[in-house]
């Protein structure tokens, strides 16, 4: 029977245990919180009288001149805000480029959201900042009182907040006991503390409600419009390379099928030359028909896999290339191909324009969304708009709803990320 009433009890000691780590751990992070709040808050105390500078050389005239400056700061202090409170929660997502004119600003709703924020942070912020670090502090000081309280002079032997003054041992392990309590507070007020002063952030600088979807409705819009478009050119370059060759071998075939019966009447041994010229003809309509259809979904994805057809493409680089794939399974059919694609491309542009001596691809499955990476040590200066096939890789991305980076700083390196979405 003691056996079996003393099992609870020692199962029920972890538990507390690991119900006092994990407050600790909360309270930890809600310090982390609350410093990084204070942090942006001098911030927004520095723009907000510098606002209010501004607003008092406005009246004469002056302060015009000031404007431009002064929203670009006020969108880079609020913007700070939103990378932090990122950070540690959903992402909020900032508006569009800040108004330069003052008449623009007072227009702009999300410059007078901006405004109310700083005015709201450099208060509230600031004073839950400053509680947020005096709490610990005196929790540690008040908690660790019997082991300096003798060397310190004999009005200053007190409490963090000065309650009385200490003289003998009972009153030392007091306050003592007073720094446990106020640890105690500590743990359980932080959390609400960081909330409460990531609130204005969340509540001001956050995109109105609606403004997520409306963005939503005109990205999917753009990338359909990029899909149709991504759709017809693929369309008029599979006509072109069929008009322009195969077309063209196919008459040439018939041509020459039919000078070979004309020549069989007269002379048989060159029916038998135009023949031969015939074969010829059909066999490279034939490989030009195949590269074609290679074009358009490349075999090796159909028989192997995304790694072993971006090896082949590696392979035939003339540019050293290294392929660095750490992906399992299968991908739909527009995914795998898409891939395909933007490495092609990507590929043919360093052997043409970058003079690299080395190239690299990396791919990987991460998070519902296929990521690709095509690094050269070329000399960089890529352009989207300068004819080299870029923007046709960016069409092909987001019409798939994906995303494309490009960096490419004169001198090199040259980086290009594509993110697909896929089901796996």
């Amino acid at each position: 029977m003691s056996t079996h009433d003393a099992s609870p009890a020692n199962g029920a000691e972890p538990a507390r245990t690991r119900d006092v780590v994990a407050r600790s751990r909360v309270a930890l992070d809600a310090f982390e919180h609350l410093v990084g709040g204070m942090g942006t808050a001098v911030l927004a105390l520095i723009m907000l009288l510098w606002l209010m500078l501004t607003a008092a050389a406005c009246l004469l005239g002056v302060g015009l001149f000031l404007v431009p400056v002064t929203l670009r700061a006020l969108r880079a202090v609020a913007d700070r805000e939103r990378v932090r409170l990122s950070r540690w929660g959903p992402e909020v997502i900032g508006p569009a480029p800040c108004p330069t004119r003052l008449r623009q600003a007072l227009a702009d709703p999300a410059t007078r959201r901006e405004v109310c924020w700083v005015a709201s942070h450099a208060t509230l912020g600031t004073a839950l900042g400053l509680v947020g670090l005096t709490l610990p502090l005196t929790s540690a000081t008040d908690a660790t009182f019997p082991l300096w309280w003798r060397f310190v002079p004999p009005a200053e032997a007190t409490p963090s907040i000065g309650l009385w003054t200490v003289h003998d041992w009972p009153g030392a392990l007091a306050v003592c006991l007073l720094g446990i309590g106020w640890f105690t507070v500590t743990l359980g007020v932080a959390p609400g503390m960081a909330r409460l002063q990531a609130w204005p952030g969340r509540r001001l600088l956050s995109p109105p409600p609606g403004t997520d979807l409306a963005t939503r409705v005109a990205q999917l819009t753009a990338t359909r419009a990029a899909a149709l478009d991504a759709h017809a050119t693929e369309l008029r370059r599979i006509e072109r390379a069929l008009h322009d060759g195969t077309q063209n071998r196919m008459v040439a075939v018939t041509v020459l099928i039919g000078a070979s019966r004309r020549a069989v009447a007269r002379n048989p041994a060159d029916a038998d030359a135009v023949l031969e010229r015939a074969q010829d003809a059909a066999e490279q309509a034939l490989a030009e028909l195949r590269a074609v259809v290679r074009s358009i979904l490349p075999p090796v994805l159909a028989e192997r896999s995304l790694t072993d057809a971006l090896s082949g493409l590696a392979s035939s680089c003339p540019v050293p290339c290294r392929v660095d794939a750490a992906v399992d399974g299968r991908f739909a059919a527009s995914v795998e191909a898409t891939a395909y694609f933007v490495v092609a491309e990507a590929l043919t542009n360093i052997a043409r324009h970058s003079r690299a001596r080395h190239a690299t691809v990396t791919v990987r499955h991460r998070d519902a969304r296929l990521r690709i990476r095509v690094t050269d040590d070329g000399l960089g200066g890529a352009d989207e708009h300068g004819g080299s096939g870029l923007a046709g890789i960016r069409k092909r991305v987001e019409a798939l709803d994906g995303a494309l980076t490009l960096a490419s700083p004169p001198g090199g390196p040259t980086t290009l990320e594509a993110e697909l979405p896929c089901g796996l």
